[in-house]
């Protein structure tokens, strides 16, 4: 059920993207697509039945002064001055309100409950309210238009639902929910509340995730870095990781906080099984490998993904010049660092075993420019000495077959855990992380350069990524969905 009862507030496009994501996670409502506005007319004449039991009635006072005498928790409200009109007055007023005689805000109609109440929401609460705007489904015909409250509870029992599930801060909406539908008359639904997703690293109202839209702290409601659906769809979460995810954590009737590293273990999970491997260097350094033959090219068989041996194996072009992450390379390395260093030798996956001889320094800079290597030409599997054991194994590209690319390497929105819990004088903005998204230019091995947006796949010993939806031809775009660190793995281990 879609209770767009907000023309100003609601429009076709966020119908559009919530049917979009409830078909991509696997869902299918059938025959069962509901719209509040459907039930205008009958809704309205539920209002006119609590106008003539004398439990509604047209309240003339503005907003502020709705509020102002609403009182506090410890202190009672005070009744409106129109609290006691006629009900045949209160009934023409109300059918006046419908054909558009008053202004936006001149004039509501409230529910007759009880002002001194200690739940809020039982203080004479406004049932209808004028708004003079065209609705995406109604167009031009209403221009009064029911509260979320009044709408909540009446299409529920027109639809002959038995349990309406909503989150715990409607817990207190409940007195008013059952006093509506036993004023009325009408059959009675139960309403069951819970604790709706608290994600760690994030935020969940919809109010702070429209600021973040609306200010351009992201780039819209499908930017990869937002807990929407849309978003991490693009980020290149899949269906089943989702799901995996809901039924992992359950329905609690407590608020509490997941912790977003359970998300990223559901996605590795599925992925790991999943997504074909490729080699990218997102921070390459040029490797010479100074006795292999200037103009030989060999094919490298590789393996598709080793958790599924029916995605088979590929060829990767391999040649004298190669890149490798400059970060696999030390020229002073600590005990444990078991990657290329001086003297050191490497396997290169699916390749040859290289030995470091030299390094080439930029003479401006005094940075590494090339790594002068040679190769083990019987290192190859196949070959004699393909068992020879080393400690280090890197994944590389060749020069001249490599495929450029743009990787987003998305990390978490906030440096805080909890960013709603923040310190005085300080919003949940302040606690934004500046590199929540960096953007490189990878080199990619041209197996990539047949991919459309949507594929998967792990980039070795790097992550998982996925194609972005601008991805072309001629502009390769990877999504960083997840480290290929399992952070929540190891915690849970170490527990």
């Amino acid at each position: 059920l879609f209770r767009s009862t907000n023309p100003v507030k609601e429009d076709i496009e966020y119908v559009d993207s919530i049917m979009e994501d409830v078909r991509w996670l696997g869902f299918d409502w059938e025959d069962r697509l509901f719209y509040a506005s459907d039930y205008f007319e009958q809704l309205y004449e539920y209002a006119v039945i609590l106008i003539r039991k004398g439990k509604a009635y047209v309240c003339d006072m503005t907003a502020e002064e709705i509020s102002e005498t609403r009182g506090t928790p410890t202190r009672p409200g005070k009744e409106s001055p129109y609290r006691d009109r006629s009900a045949e007055e209160n009934l023409d007023l109300f059918a006046r309100m419908r054909t558009g005689e008053f202004p936006d805000g001149t004039r509501v109609l409230r529910a007759k409950i009880d002002m001194a109440s200690p739940n809020m929401h039982m203080r004479d609460p406004i049932l209808y309210r004028i708004i003079h705007a065209s609705h995406h489904r109604t167009g031009d015909a209403w221009c009064i238009y029911p509260m979320y409250d009044f709408a909540h509870g009446q299409s529920d029992s027109i639809e002959q639902i038995t349990h309406s599930i909503c989150t715990l801060e409607f817990e207190v909406h409940r007195p008013l929910y059952d006093w509506l539908i036993r004023e009325i008359g009408i059959y009675a639904p139960r309403q069951i509340e819970f604790a709706r997703l608290n994600m760690s690293y994030t935020v969940m109202s919809k109010r702070k995730l429209l600021e973040l839209v609306q200010k351009g702290f992201v780039n819209g409601w499908d930017d990869p870095r937002m807990p929407t659906i849309c978003g991490l769809r693009r980020r290149g979460y899949t269906p089943e990781s989702i799901r995996n995810f809901a039924e992992t954590i359950g329905v609690a009737k407590r608020d509490n906080v997941i912790d977003v590293s359970l998300l990223e273990h559901c996605i590795r999970e599925d992925l790991n099984k999943r997504a074909n491997r490729l080699m990218a260097v997102l921070n390459p350094v040029r490797v010479v490998l100074e006795n292999y033959p200037d103009d030989l090219v060999e094919e490298m068989e590789a393996v598709n993904n080793p958790e599924d041996e029916t995605k088979g194996k590929r060829s990767v072009p391999f040649s004298k010049v190669l890149y490798i992450e400059r970060e696999d390379f030390m020229e002073d390395p600590p005990n444990k660092f078991f990657r290329l260093a001086p003297g050191r030798e490497v396997r290169l996956r699916s390749a040859y075993i290289i030995r470091c001889e030299r390094v080439v320094r930029d003479p401006e800079t005094g940075l590494i420019r090339e790594i002068i290597c040679t190769y083990d030409p019987n290192t190859r599997s196949g070959m004699p000495d393909s068992n020879r054991k080393v400690k280090g194994t890197l994944h590389w590209v060749s020069a001249r077959h490599a495929v450029n690319a743009e990787v987003r390497l998305y990390d978490r929105l906030f440096l805080t855990e909890n960013p709603d819990d923040a310190e005085e004088g300080k919003t949940y903005i302040d606690y934004l992380n500046p590199d929540s998204l960096r953007i490189v230019t990878a080199l990619v091995e041209p197996a990539a350069a047949g991919v459309v947006p949507g594929d998967k796949f792990q980039f070795e010993r790097i992550g998982y990524f996925s194609v972005d939806k601008d991805s072309g031809a001629n502009n390769l775009i990877f999504n960083r969905v997840v480290a290929l660190k399992d952070s929540w793995a190891k915690t849970e281990k170490d527990r």
